[in-house]
């Protein structure tokens, strides 16, 4: 299974605002763009204005670094976005919605994507009563997304729910609490996207950039 290796503090000042992938880290004095926000490297605060191929290559990295997806599956949720006939910028952000780490981050059962994608992998996460470690399945509607009743998941995501767990969106619903239990609903839209990352996504230069 990959996994995206890079500082991930480095990650945020390249692409300029914050892709909140420490968790706690990122809303306190600490976070690297309150302390240095310049792109890294020695020349980084010297950069000169992007081109405009370099303004929609930081959209698409942007994206990926937000939801933890390397180049070879971002590259397959776009050729299955470009078939669909709706708008092809809101079914790939709603594709990344539906990725199974995501869902139980935004849940609450996890405090990041990171963690969202560790508890799966490591088989505290069951989808419709069977364990599922492949952090990027597509959750459809109707599917449950339950922790495993064992001491140890239990715990990982009641830590996560005590501590600040983010508003449940309107395409998901928090079902129980013994064991914690959540479901889709509906396909998520453009306006079900973090609030903390919805404004600065331009997924038309995405499109832009994919299709070349």
């Amino acid at each position: 299974m990959a996994r995206q290796l890079d500082y991930k503090c480095k990650m945020c000042r390249r692409e300029g605002i914050k892709l909140f992938l420490k968790w706690s880290r990122c809303d306190s004095p600490k976070c690297a763009i309150e302390r240095r926000n310049s792109a890294p490297g020695m020349h980084g605060a010297r950069r000169s204005k992007p081109s405009e191929y370099g303004l929609r290559l930081r959209e698409k990295q942007k994206l990926k670094r937000f939801y933890g997806v390397l180049e070879r599956q971002f590259r397959r949720y776009f050729a299955l976005a470009s078939r669909s006939p709706e708008n092809t910028g809101e079914v790939l952000l709603s594709i990344m919605e539906r990725r199974l780490d995501n869902v139980v981050h935004r849940l609450g059962f996890a405090p990041n994507r990171t963690g969202g994608r560790q508890m799966v992998a490591h088989g505290h996460i069951l989808v419709n009563g069977r364990v599922c470690t492949i952090p990027s399945l597509l959750v459809k509607v109707g599917d449950t997304v339950t922790v495993k009743s064992r001491p140890r998941s239990l715990q990982l995501a009641r830590f996560s729910l005590q501590e600040s767990p983010p508003p449940v969106p309107d395409y998901l619903e928090r079902l129980g609490n013994e064991p914690p239990e959540g479901k889709m609903t509906r396909l998520p839209i453009r306006s079900d996207v973090d609030p903390r990352i919805k404004d600065e996504i331009r997924e038309q230069l995405i499109i832009e950039f994919c299709s070349r």
